[in-house]
């Protein structure tokens, strides 16, 4: 059976969540880049004159990771909150200023980029548009800095609001299960491009395969990513499966028999794999894999980041007047980022251990420290 280790405070949040994605009625629509299309409000609450609209990023709203989560929590403020919802699904790069722009045009009152592509046309839209309202989903914004070799200049914009996520907890513990439940001793892990929201994920697994190996006196390696030296192994994007059937194949030769791919649809791939392989267990990333893909049989668990959640929050901040351009910082105390274990018979003594680390970081006793921390 499905165990999925939350503390008490995030139990509510997941609750509602899943409410939300059950109810939300299901959209067949295979609309253009750059069209979109009005959701009729279907939920109980009454409809009110705002209209949300939300961009994705190419690998679409059906991608089984962050562009589907964000459109759940996007059809969970439909429902709940009684706004309209507009959407345009991007097929490229060449599709995220055109589909900024067609929603600013439309007089959207809210619009939300799905993913770091976004960045600078939303940022663009939303410096020159300062009476409009602007999400963006996995990155914060910047300006170039000074000098060729200059690092970006973060950005901090009024009507513009980041919605990260602090997923270096949530892996923390992925990674403890990992090397407890690792036959071979080794486990691997991949990102789909050297970026911090990828990153922090291969931060926060590879700290809490150290931490169950000083808990526990073992020797688990980690395949794929040096934390201090914030490099590793990528797969150069976040489309091709093959790509990632093929690294995981690789580290599968090494020894792994835990992989954990956080590389969006690329990952599909790297499930194939270890499917194929046997005795090989995934670490899903972004959503629940065990519901939202068709490996559940081979999902160890989840490192779920609650994006609808973010962008649900964001919406209704600024349905209600409250939206400040702050960021949303989703962590294990709020519930913007948890651990679900999937199918494998887990101890019960290993599963303690994952709850009482995940208390203390929730408490503050123990810090999950990481150089790319929202």
């Amino acid at each position: 059976m499905k165990k999925t280790i939350y503390a008490t405070a995030l139990v509510a949040v997941a609750t509602l969540a899943l409410a939300a994605c059950g109810d939300a009625p299901e959209d067949d629509s295979t609309e253009p880049a750059g069209e979109a299309t009005t959701e009729a409000t279907t939920g109980s609450a009454e409809e009110v004159d705002y209209l949300a609209c939300l961009i994705s990023d190419q690998g679409g709203w059906e991608d089984q990771s962050f562009n589907q989560s964000a459109m759940e929590g996007g059809m969970r403020a439909e429902e709940e909150l009684g706004i309209q919802l507009n959407d345009a699904e991007s097929q490229s790069d060449a599709d995220f200023g055109p589909n900024v722009d067609s929603m600013v045009q439309q007089g959207c009152d809210m619009t939300i980029g799905v993913g770091f592509l976004l960045e600078d046309p939303i940022q663009t839209a939303a410096e020159a548009n300062t009476d409009v309202n602007f999400g963006l989903v996995d990155a914060t914004f910047s300006d170039p800095g000074e000098g060729a070799d200059a690092a970006p200049v973060p950005v901090e914009l009024p009507n513009a609001a980041p919605i990260i996520f602090n997923t270096a907890e949530a892996a923390y513990l992925a990674g403890y299960v990992a090397a407890g439940m690792s036959e071979t001793g080794t486990v691997a892990t991949f990102g789909g491009l050297p970026i911090p929201s990828v990153n922090i994920f291969m931060d926060g697994f590879v700290d809490g395969v150290a931490k169950f190996n000083e808990d526990n006196d073992g020797d688990v390696q980690v395949l794929g990513w040096d934390k201090e030296a914030q490099d590793g192994t990528f797969s150069g994007g976040f489309e091709d499966q093959g790509q990632g059937q093929a690294l995981t194949e690789q580290f599968i030769a090494q020894g792994a028999d835990v992989i954990m791919p956080v590389a969006g649809p690329v990952g599909l791939g790297a499930a194939a794999a270890a499917e194929s392989a046997g005795n090989v267990w995934v670490v899903g990333v972004d959503s629940d894999w065990t519901a939202s893909t068709d490996y559940a049989d081979i999902v160890l668990a989840s490192v779920v980041k609650e994006i609808g959640a973010g962008v649900f929050e964001t919406i209704k901040s600024g349905l209600e007047g409250s939206f400040t351009g702050e960021p949303y910082i989703g962590d294990l105390a709020n519930g913007g980022v948890s651990l679900a274990t999937g199918s494998a018979d887990i101890p019960q003594e290993l599963l303690d251990q994952v709850e009482a680390l995940q208390e203390q970081i929730v408490s503050g006793e123990l810090a999950v420290e990481t150089v790319n921390a929202p």
